[in-house]
């Protein structure tokens, strides 16, 4: 004879008990709204806004007079034809890609190698490394000031290199070959710190069993850093390069301190233009030089959105 089972009715929970599991929750929510309030209230204030007050000065005509009263006429998008038309465009979008693409090359490549250099965590290896921060330490205006001092064709310590070498001088911040190339040197060795710090974590998260078991498997030194180091750090990697692809297209401070964006506009980017626009000239121009601000943030954004695409496809593979 089998016994069935007597199922017992679940008690109903009290009207009081309901009321305090709404309280706690309420009142968990509303913390969740406090810790987050000020993070919100800190990128509407400086972010948001700034870039609704930009997106607001290209599309309208703003004189200095207008810029205070804001009784500025609307012009649409004739600020942007009035940029894509200026002769000036095409040279600062040139400059402006070979700048980033040339100084993330190279701030990328001698990063790694430092950083690789760096895990093997020889004597004096904290030293080093702490004394390859200092360039990232240090304002840019004073980076940007020593690299203008070293790179002065007349006493620069790099000419009197060059001589005591056998070479001629460079004119390299007055020479329209040579002063592109002078901004790019000084960036890559301002940025280079930043790689080697993000790079050199990244190769910290490796486990070193793994280099173990392809040792055992007859891996030489390269086809280590080939196909164990180079894959694993593949999402560091791709970081780093995004940071410094929108830092990169940014930088003005350098380019300005070291040449102005001359000469002739020889070294002249996006960033020298727009501030030269907006606030170089006695009669500013602050719709196209908001409009040239405006096409930076969408190159950054198009690179961001290329590199989420990236990922997505990486974590699905």
């Amino acid at each position: 004879m089998t016994r069935t089972p007597v199922r017992t009715a679940r008690a109903p929970v009290p009207a009081q008990g309901r009321e305090r599991r709404a309280a706690r929750t309420r009142s968990g929510q509303w913390a969740a709204w406090a810790f987050l309030a000020p993070v919100v209230v800190y990128l509407l204030i400086f972010y948001a806004y700034p870039l609704y007050r930009n997106v607001e000065l290209s599309l309208r005509n703003y004189t200095v007079r207008s810029f205070v009263q804001g009784d500025a006429p609307f012009a649409g998008f004739a600020n942007y034809a009035k940029v894509f038309a200026d002769a000036t465009f095409a040279p600062a979008l040139w400059h402006t890609i070979v700048f980033t693409v040339v100084s993330l090359a190279f701030q990328f490549t001698i990063g790694l190698a430092l950083a690789v250099f760096f895990s093997r965590n020889f004597r004096l290896s904290a030293t080093l490394r702490a004394l390859f921060l200092v360039p990232w330490l240090l304002p840019l205006i004073v980076s940007a000031s020593t690299w203008s001092w070293m790179l002065n064709s007349d006493s620069g310590v790099v000419n009197a290199a060059l001589s005591w070498a056998g070479a001629g001088p460079v004119n390299w911040l007055t020479s329209p070959d040579w002063s592109l190339w002078s901004v790019i040197i000084a960036n890559i060795w301002i940025g280079i710190p930043f790689n080697l710090v993000v790079l050199y974590s990244g190769l910290q998260a490796i486990p070193s069993a793994v280099y173990e078991a392809a040792a055992l498997d007859g891996a030489g030194a390269w086809q280590r850093f080939w196909r164990v180091t180079f894959p694993l750090l593949r999402p560091v990697s791709a970081i780093t390069v995004l940071l410094g692809l929108v830092y990169t297209l940014k930088v003005f401070d350098i380019i300005w301190i070291m040449t102005k964006g001359g000469p002739s506009g020889s070294s002249s980017t996006f960033a020298t233009w727009s501030y030269r626009l907006g606030f170089g000239n006695l009669v500013p121009s602050f719709g196209p030089g908001a409009a040239v601000g405006n096409l930076l943030i969408l190159m950054a954004l198009a690179f961001g959105l290329v590199y989420i695409r990236v990922q997505r496809r990486q974590a699905a593979a």
